[in-house]
């Protein structure tokens, strides 16, 4: 029997924390519920997923769509796009079966790749690499979640780029479904008539848009993640703001900063996983005055999920003494100068 191989290569970097990895984890139960219904989909398509941050990593090798399991996606720092392509070419050379002179192999592999940001790390040489050995014999499709993708860099592995412009629950759950009919038209396109190819679905009545690769586009860094820690659990969170423009024009004429972030939220994380999907400690800082909102802390609900320790470090605090769960310190809560503290940044 004659495999499809598809594989979802997964950006699951800080800035993706919340709820873009909570509809992620909800996507990809949606599409494996629903291609298990689909007769030609069972009888050909097999799933991988990997997924990627400061390092790759397998989630699920090549399994049969029937006893595949969407796992659950990690949080890891950085992005590292190159290091996720040599993951997902090495892998395909040890899972994808070759046609030969005797044996005909596996359909032409799909690959989904889906990101919300740009490489942190130095994609060149894996990009060279699939361009000269796997561009022709895989298909692949690169999804911007938002507008924060380097779409000229996924131009490189592609013509299929595209832009999924709002990232709220009904456009996820559109988009998710639109990945669904593409690989159902595949599977059957395979089964029925041969042809070794994606056929990716319409994308009307969706805020999915293909992206002209050959126009640059600016990369702003639109989100500030920065890691903290329970001081009551000694657990580990990620305090995500989301970038934001003042509409009061002459701002930096006055020397005040137009750019500012808002809260989006506080998110609890396990921190061996996201250390070990996580490329060593960003050097990133940021100040907190350009920082809006303070949330609760999401491990023991301490009201000041927000507080900077003498040591630099981000921790929660009740208002009354607590104990600095990154050095020991012991101190109560006092106010800040009106200049702020440099605080650690994750890389995004």
């Amino acid at each position: 029997m004659r495999r499809l191989p598809i594989y979802f290569l997964i950006d699951v970097s800080e800035s993706m924390v919340g709820e873009p990895i909570a509809q992620v984890d909800d996507g990809m139960r949606s599409i494996i519920q629903e291609l298990r219904t689909d007769p030609y989909a069972l009888e050909t398509v097999y799933v991988s997923v990997i997924a990627f941050a400061g390092k790759a990593k397998s989630l699920s090798p090549l399994t049969e769509l029937n006893m595949f399991y969407p796992p659950k996606m990690p949080v890891g720092g950085g992005t590292a796009i190159g290091a996720a392509l040599d993951y997902l070419m090495d892998d395909i050379d040890k899972s994808v079966q070759r046609t030969t002179a005797d044996f005909k192999g596996d359909w032409k592999p799909i690959v989904f790749l889906f990101t919300d940001g740009t490489a942190t790390d130095k994609p060149d040489k894996a990009i060279e690499r699939w361009r000269q050995k796997y561009m022709s014999r895989c298909s692949m499709v690169c999804i911007s979640i938002g507008e924060n993708g380097d779409t000229a860099m996924l131009g490189k592995l592609t013509e299929n780029v595209l832009r999924l412009n709002s990232t709220d629950v009904v456009s996820f759950k559109a988009f998710f479904k639109w990945v669904t009919a593409s690989i159902k038209t595949s599977s059957m396109s395979v089964s029925d008539r041969g042809i070794d190819d994606i056929c990716l679905a319409p994308t009307k009545g969706i805020n999915l848009e293909k992206v002209d690769t050959r126009v640059a586009t600016r990369i702003d860094e639109n989100f500030a993640v920065l890691p903290a820690r329970c001081s009551n659990t000694k657990k580990m969170y990620l305090i995500k703001y989301a970038k934001k423009t003042s509409e009061i024009e002459g701002l930096g004429e006055l020397g005040f900063n137009p750019n500012y972030f808002r809260l989006v939220g506080a998110y609890p994380v396990d921190e061996a996983t996201y250390e070990g999907m996580s490329n060593g400690k960003s050097s990133h800082k940021i100040n907190t005055t350009v920082l809006q909102g303070v949330p609760t802390c999401p491990c023991c609900g301490n009201q000041y999920g927000f507080v900077v320790c003498e040591c630099g470090n981000i921790m929660c605090h009740d208002g009354m003494r607590q104990v600095c769960p990154w050095c020991g310190t012991e101190g109560i809560l006092t106010e800040g100068s009106g200049e702020g503290s440099n605080v650690g940044q994750g890389q995004g």
